[in-house]
């Protein structure tokens, strides 16, 4: 069964959303998810603008400034919804991770 667009996140796209809780622009998204990441995971340029562009598509984000070229964005409820679907998705994984894990005798 094919899944529908944001059902699941990239990493990329679960911390752009994470980081829009507060207004920020492009500049600030990519040195945020890379300082709170410890560098494990990076976002360029053209990976950050084209998901930015399909957010706002999904209403998951709103444009708020514009100032020349630089434009800030937050978060909108749907885009809130749709961060916390998917933390409850990867908690019922870990879930099922230490459930079968624990499990005495059992082999995966």
């Amino acid at each position: 069964m094919a899944r529908g667009k944001f059902q699941t996140l990239t990493e990329q796209m679960f911390y752009i959303l994470l980081c829009l809780r507060q207004e920020r622009c492009g500049t600030d998204m990519m040195a945020w998810i890379s300082e709170i990441t410890g560098g494990r995971v990076a976002v360029g340029p053209g990976t950050l603008y084209n998901l930015l562009e399909q957010f706002q598509q999904a209403g998951y984000i709103r444009e708020t400034k514009v100032e020349g070229r630089k434009r800030s964005y937050l978060l909108t409820t749907a885009g809130r919804d749709a961060l916390e679907a998917e933390v409850s998705r990867l908690r019922a994984l870990i879930a099922d991770h230490e459930r079968l894990t624990g499990m005495e005798g059992d082999a995966i």
